[in-house]
């Protein structure tokens, strides 16, 4: 039960994109500098408000699944996630729990009871401030970019996340070293990429926003 509401949770917050030539994609020449400047970044980002577009692939279907709606982060991983086309569901982490609600109705579950809970919590979190990247995070990591973005491939080492996941791809805007796009890759070739718009940093977010009543 408990790895079938995970399976779920992770589908709806994060395609597989073809990284070639044609992509202009090339082998980031100073790595070091990257993650450096990216960590310098992430400290300075207290909160983080941005709509989101999501894409879901499955094999089973042969139209891809649309959902749109809105997206909070507030350190220390306070993260919200509202979707509100085509269907309403909320999706809340903050102080060691998870809280889902949608029409069938409300639940709540420990983050710290369970060990792939943890690692779902860590991941998001990871994606949204950088932490990702560090050398001792569990992936194996390719790092990429273009003209615009950089983007970098992960492969989790961790037995628990290659049973969700083949790949994970983010993209982060030159600009601003945010991140624009997270696509996850699942080992049957299914995928969700979700890509955040209209993002403002800093804004003032009330914590109980991320409260569960």
């Amino acid at each position: 039960m408990h790895r079938l509401i995970i399976l779920m949770v992770l589908n709806l917050v994060t395609c597989a994109l073809n990284v070639s030539a044609q992509d202009g994609y090339v082998p980031v020449v100073d790595a070091g500098d990257f993650k450096s400047r990216l960590e310098s970044v992430s400290e300075a980002v207290q909160t983080i408000e941005s709509d989101f577009i999501q894409e879901k692939k499955l094999s089973v279907l042969a139209d891809k699944i649309i959902s749109k709606g809105s997206f909070s982060f507030r350190k220390q991983n306070n993260i919200r996630w509202e979707y509100t086309e085509p269907y309403r569901y909320l999706i809340i982490l903050s102080g060691g729990r998870v809280f889902i609600s949608e029409e069938s109705g409300q639940n709540q579950y420990d983050l710290e009871s369970n060990r792939m809970f943890r690692e779902m919590n860590r991941f998001i979190s990871g994606c949204i401030q950088g932490d990702i990247l560090k050398d001792d995070a569990g992936y194996h990591i390719e790092y990429l970019e273009n003209e615009k973005e950089y983007f970098v491939k992960l492969v989790p080492s961790s037995r628990v996340l290659r049973e969700m996941l083949n790949e994970v791809q983010i993209a982060f805007d030159k600009a601003d070293l945010t991140v624009t796009r997270i696509t996850m890759v699942e080992p049957g070739g299914d995928y969700t990429k979700i890509s955040f718009v209209n993002k403002k940093l800093n804004t003032d977010i009330p914590v109980e926003k991320f409260s569960f009543n």
